[in-house]
């Protein structure tokens, strides 16, 4: 048996977090991962995909070079060179943790509880006062006939060629994303949404956006559509208000979400699963002293920087984990942070909304990047900020200056009364701060 002050099972950006935490503090540490370090996050997830993404976006950027007067003559994509960029990317960042988390005890395989004390892997047992399971999520798939022909966000990553055509089920981030990239090298896309707009979850207002912009650019998104089935030849059928349609391509991706890795044993071990998910209470425990339940596997908010974030609040530190940002890296970039204006008006918010347009910034003008919108949510007693929501180029950094306002309790009004850099597009949160007014 191997005895150590902790164990955490999973080298996702929450059991790296805890790792790292535990081993500044002169813990001993066993880190169990089935697979590669960094979890699906470094390794099938946020980084490898925004490896792909900066690709495209220059892409995107290459075809509208002329606008700017830059004439290129000719370029193509070469997509072996875009898989190895992003393997380099991941591979290094991937020396970055094991450097990192050199001094844990890293164990490979499979945890499997055998008691609440004690988790074995490959016939060996591990014990601590203290576990952390952080085992992530996997690719969701629907229950539909047919469902095993589609491939998911894994499997994308792994194909050595971009497919002339594809449908994407599902239009929320992880869909949506990929709808960008392969749009921009050059794929036929087809994306095809069961709720009323894509991005459920967003304001209303960028979603509609970001599928306009899309629209101009070719992607084809179909909403309130239920996909029934999928036939070989890789048919993919559906019904839109009542009425039966099918489209086909070379490609199906599946992209409905994700669902929580559970570790084997876990409710032998008296942990409480509800609904797929390891239930805790708010520090993050389980239902067994000592148990804790970080990142998707608690199915809280499924973001790497949440897990991030509950892994430092497990390790002691005071972290606010009332204000969370979350971004789609699409082209443009979607970002939010807070309320939806929908959501304050099912609450019976007195709220005011304001909006600002990228076309009257003049960083964005003289960028040549005009396509975007700011939604600035304010209570109008308090003046603090309920919501901040963009759609437009760097909407993922635009929208943390509303999410440190939120955290810090900042009014509009100090927003406004900041003085922003011109020209920025920080300006754009300031115009709306200043229409708060």
């Amino acid at each position: 048996m191997y005895n150590s002050d902790i164990i955490v099972i999973g080298s996702g950006p929450g059991g790296m977090e805890v790792a790292a935490g535990a081993l500044r503090r002169g813990l001993s540490v066993t880190l169990i991962e089935r697979e590669r370090l960094g979890g699906t996050c470094l390794n099938r997830g946020c980084i490898p995909t925004k490896a792909l993404c900066s690709s495209a976006s220059l892409m995107r950027a290459i075809g509208s070079a002329s606008d700017l007067g830059v004439d290129v003559s000719s370029f193509s994509l070469d997509y072996n060179r875009v898989l190895d960029r992003k393997e380099q990317v991941v591979n290094g960042l991937r020396d970055n943790v094991a450097m990192m988390l050199s001094k844990a005890h890293i164990v490979e395989g499979e945890a499997r509880f055998t008691d609440s004390r004690h988790v074995e892997v490959n016939g060996e047992v591990y014990a601590a006062p203290r576990i952390v399971i952080a085992t992530g999520s996997s690719p969701a798939s629907l229950d539909i006939p047919g469902a095993d022909l589609a491939i998911d966000s894994d499997a994308i990553l792994e194909l050595k060629e971009l497919p002339a055509s594809i449908v994407i089920i599902g239009g929320g981030v992880i869909g949506m994303e990929f709808a960008c990239i392969l749009s921009a090298f050059g794929v036929d896309v087809t994306v095809i949404e069961y709720c009323k707009e894509i991005l459920p979850g967003f304001d209303k207002d960028i979603a509609k956006r970001l599928r306009s912009s899309l629209s101009r650019l070719g992607v084809k998104i179909i909403t309130g559509a239920q996909v029934t089935s999928i036939a070989p030849g890789k048919k993919v059928e559906y019904t839109v208000k009542g009425n039966a349609a099918t489209v086909e391509a070379a490609e199906v991706l599946m992209a409905v979400g994700r669902r929580p890795v559970i570790p084997e044993g876990v409710e032998a071990a008296g942990i409480n699963v509800e609904r797929g998910a390891i239930v805790t209470d708010e520090t993050f425990a389980t239902t067994v002293p000592g148990i804790y339940a970080i990142g998707d596997v608690n199915a809280r908010m499924m973001l790497a920087h949440v897990a991030s974030a509950q892994a430092a609040a497990v390790m002691g530190d005071d972290i606010n984990l009332s204000v969370v940002p979350a971004v789609a890296f699409t082209l443009p970039e979607c970002a939010m942070v807070g309320l939806t204006e929908e959501r304050c008006k099912e609450s019976g918010l007195n709220y005011k909304a304001v909006k600002s347009l990228f076309r009257a910034n003049g960083k964005a003008q003289a960028m040549g990047d005009t396509d975007g919108l700011l939604k600035l949510i304010v209570d109008v007693d308090s003046r603090l900020i309920l919501g901040c929501h963009v759609c437009g180029c760097h909407a993922a950094d635009l929208v943390q200056e509303a999410a440190l306002a939120m955290s810090a309790g900042v009014t509009v009004d100090n927003v406004a009364s900041a003085i922003h850099a011109h020209p920025s597009l920080s300006e754009i949160l300031h115009s709306a701060a200043a229409a708060c007014r």
